[in-house]
């Protein structure tokens, strides 16, 4: 992989994060709560969300460790729920605009490669489009895992009847090690989802 392609995919990474935390905020503004907006957070500005473990030293770990999936994060856009208009399923709004975000991406640009590959130079753009549609697919099927903190888990709390709510408990208490758990012996089994999804957007072979 030349380094144009790393350094590409590198800011790809970031402003997918970016544009995911992003996407949290706006649904929280769209909801009835304006904390992220009060705190600088509605920006696009990858200095106002960058996790300098979870975006950059984490993803650049696992690739130096030859990892055959990466992943990271960027810092949590702030909101609060009890300011939501829907207090039953606001939360689950909330989180899922993230991968929501990141599944748009993924589209807009994976169609660009399946019904107009004529516009498009044939040098290294559609490679490059190809790892957008990648990044932002890995982000959004990484993030709807239901382990905190990943979105995914908001569905499953809200969704949880109140006679679960040990459960509930239990999970937060032991997050880190559930999410451990799942990084090392199920992620790996999850993946193979990404390029199912990069092929029924693009055509194309992962």
């Amino acid at each position: 992989m030349s380094a144009t392609i790393l350094l590409f995919g590198f800011v790809v990474f970031i402003y997918s994060v970016v544009i995911h935390e992003v996407s949290h905020g706006f649904a929280a503004q769209a909801l009835g709560d304006d904390t992220a907006q009060m705190m600088g957070r509605l920006s696009l500005n990858p200095l106002k969300h960058i996790d300098m473990f979870g975006s950059i030293i984490l993803p650049l770990l696992l690739w130096l460790a030859g990892s055959p999936f990466l992943f990271g994060y960027a810092k949590p856009v702030p909101y609060n729920p009890r300011n939501l208009r829907d207090q039953k399923y606001g939360p689950i709004k909330v989180a899922l605009a993230g991968p929501v975000s990141n599944i748009s991406v993924a589209v807009i640009f994976g169609l660009m490669l399946r019904f107009f590959p004529d516009i498009l130079p044939a040098t290294i753009i559609p490679q490059l489009f190809a790892l957008i549609v990648a990044i932002n697919l890995v982000l959004a099927v990484f993030n709807l895992i239901p382990i905190p903190p990943l979105d995914g888990h908001w569905v499953l709390m809200t969704l949880l009847p109140a006679r679960f709510n040990n459960f509930k408990s239990f999970l937060y208490r032991y997050s880190i090690f559930f999410f451990l758990i799942f990084i090392i012996l199920f992620y790996p089994i999850i993946f193979p989802a990404v390029p199912w999804l990069f092929h029924l957007i693009t055509g194309l072979n992962f």
